[in-house]
């Protein structure tokens, strides 16, 4: 298929299903999404691709510095990116590990008390922040709303997720709380500056995922604040469902792959369950490569995503994207066209 046959498909699937005017305003609307780093976009099809697989959102990702991705949507190849997605309908958001970008790590030689304190007892900037400082909250707040002004996902829904992998505070005022506890105290304040001065529905997501796995158990959501629940360390090569395929890891992630499910359930009567979301790595080449290139090839296991995704279904998970990092030009000319593995996934979403 030659790319205008392509686009020409692409387009047509969506007529009706996608309406282009309704876009930005159905909070009801069902995600069916992908993941990718702004330079996967050197696959410049990309929005056809989804559009003829039936994925409705594509999430940009940044997993240390936002500037890559503020470069890049500024830029007139991700300016024609969005306008792409928007006449095909499908809806951009921006899933960021931005808390360390959030509160510049420069103002610890102003003021060490932004910052955590480690189990030690010692002032560090090596991650997130002081969950209780009030001047803190507030600088990154002010900061989320100037990114949101540029990265203004077409949902309404926001992705300021904590550093990844990383530690919380350890000072006296911590105790009794866990790191999802800290996280949402620094969540809720976002969310509350978001709507005041970006939009009155913006939404904002707690990733269940590494130290934030656990529900909380002190500290409560504010309105708005819906679950994103990422199973990293899980075997892929099994169903979430299986009770005996083990993780890769077994702090803070459970040892087996059903053990997931048991936190989902936990956090999911703290959040509520009709705007969870799951973030799956079914597709994550990047994670597959080890983070390393050339990438491998996909190893795409059909029946793992369906069994996954009526599991999640069964639980009134509407939501579901994956990461599908990696995936670019570079893969293409590698591993051929992997359009048949998109249709796939395609489809196991809409069962």
């Amino acid at each position: 298929m030659n790319r205008r046959t392509f686009l020409t498909t692409a387009v047509a699937s969506t007529v009706g299903s996608a309406m282009v005017s309704g876009q930005s305003d159905n909070p009801r609307k069902q995600t069916r999404g992908v993941v990718l780093y702004p330079f996967d976009l050197s696959l410049r099809d990309w929005p056809e691709r989804c559009a003829q697989a039936g994925i409705n959102t594509i999430g940009l990702h940044a997993a240390q510095r936002f500037n890559v991705l503020i470069n890049f949507i500024q830029s007139d190849a991700g300016q024609s990116f969005l306008n792409r997605c928007r006449q095909l309908g499908i809806e951009v958001e921006y899933e960021l590990h931005a808390v360390g970008e959030l509160l510049s790590r420069e103002l610890f030689y102003k003021d060490p008390t932004l910052f955590r304190l480690d189990e030690h007892g010692n002032r560090t900037f090596d991650s997130n922040c002081n969950p209780f400082s009030k001047t803190a909250l507030d600088l990154i707040a002010e900061e989320a709303v100037r990114i949101a002004r540029i990265l203004t996902p077409t949902t309404h829904r926001y992705f300021y997720w904590p550093d990844d992998g990383a530690k919380w505070d350890y000072s006296e005022q911590a105790k009794g709380l866990n790191a999802s506890d800290q996280a949402l105290i620094v969540e809720n304040h976002i969310l509350k500056a978001l709507r005041r001065e970006v939009h009155p529905a913006a939404t904002l997501a707690h990733i269940s995922y590494s130290h934030t796995l656990a529900a909380p158990t002190q500290i409560r959501p504010e309105p708005g604040i819906f679950l994103e629940f990422a199973p990293f360390a899980r075997d892929l090569n099994k169903p979430i469902s299986d009770r005996e395929a083990k993780t890769r890891s077994t702090n803070p992630d459970p040892s087996t792959n059903f053990g997931y499910l048991d936190i989902l359930k936990k956090n999911m009567d703290v959040f509520g369950v009709e705007n969870t979301q799951v973030l799956e790595y079914w597709l994550d080449v990047s994670l597959f490569s080890r983070w390393t290139r050339p990438a491998v090839k996909v190893p795409w296991k059909e029946e793992v995503c369906r069994s996954d995704v009526a599991t999640y279904r069964q639980l009134g998970v509407r939501n579901i994207t994956t990461f599908a990092t990696y995936i670019d030009a570079d893969y293409v000319q590698n591993h051929g066209d992997p359009q048949p593995v998109l249709n796939s996934y395609g489809r196991a979403l809409a069962q």
